[in-house]
């Protein structure tokens, strides 16, 4: 039975004209009915792609095509999705299975990432492009005070660093193992540690951008061994 959703709807500032749908984009799948929202996910991750694609267009009107593309990864993938579907408390509409309740289901980076996608996926059905594009770009900017390459790559260090405090009790260090190419197109090679083991390298056309690319790699490493 699906929860009342108007608290929800009222912070998307939308309502939902089939309920149908909108319980078919909050049904996880080991909900174990005819249906859930993995379809609907898929659209919307489509949706979103495009939605923060001509964002990104018109707002870096001067940026490249490189720069759009990393700033778009950076919004449009499951750490961004998942921090817009907890300013929403989508977690407590969701409908799980008994198992995987008792599992923290309604915490999971992933399943959340993923409703949000199928919410996003049922207003565009509902409503259309320029509906669902109002609410999701006032979702994002509400969400991240400001959108820009720099800003939005320091949140992959800033959260390494409290993963690496919360389970080691010690900051990731960051050691430049080379810079290439001439002053206007140079590259540098980062490499990130911590307890003296090394977890990523990467390379970029900043200090800052490969630190960043570095410190995601790390973030996913630390999930796998958790």
């Amino acid at each position: 039975m699906l929860k009342n959703i108007e608290p929800l709807e009222k912070s998307l500032g939308y309502e939902f004209k089939d309920k149908k749908l909108i319980t078919e984009a909050l049904t996880h799948k080991s909900f174990k009915k005819p249906y859930d929202n993995e379809r609907l996910e898929f659209l919307g991750d489509a949706v979103l792609d495009l939605i923060v694609g001509e964002y990104l267009y018109k707002k870096f009107s001067k940026s490249a095509e490189g720069n759009l593309s990393k700033i778009r990864a950076s919004l449009v993938n499951e750490t961004g999705f998942d921090k817009l579907a907890r300013s929403l408390n989508l977690g407590n509409y969701i409908l799980l299975s008994n198992a995987e309740e008792n599992n923290g289901g309604r915490e999971k980076s992933s399943l959340l990432s993923n409703a949000f996608e199928a919410v996003i996926g049922a207003i565009y059905l509902e409503s259309g492009l320029k509906v669902v594009e109002l609410i999701a770009i006032n979702l994002i900017e509400k969400n991240h005070e400001e959108i820009s390459l720099d800003s939005l790559f320091s949140d992959y260090k800033t959260l390494l660093q409290e993963l690496t405090q919360s389970i080691f009790g010690v900051t990731p260090v960051y050691d430049v193992l080379a810079s290439r190419g001439p002053d206007h197109q140079k590259e540098f090679e980062i490499a990130v540690s911590i307890q003296g083991k090394e977890y990523a390298k990467a390379i970029g056309k900043s200090k800052k951008i490969a630190q960043q690319e570095a410190a995601k790699i790390a973030i996913e490493m630390l999930k796998e061994e958790k």
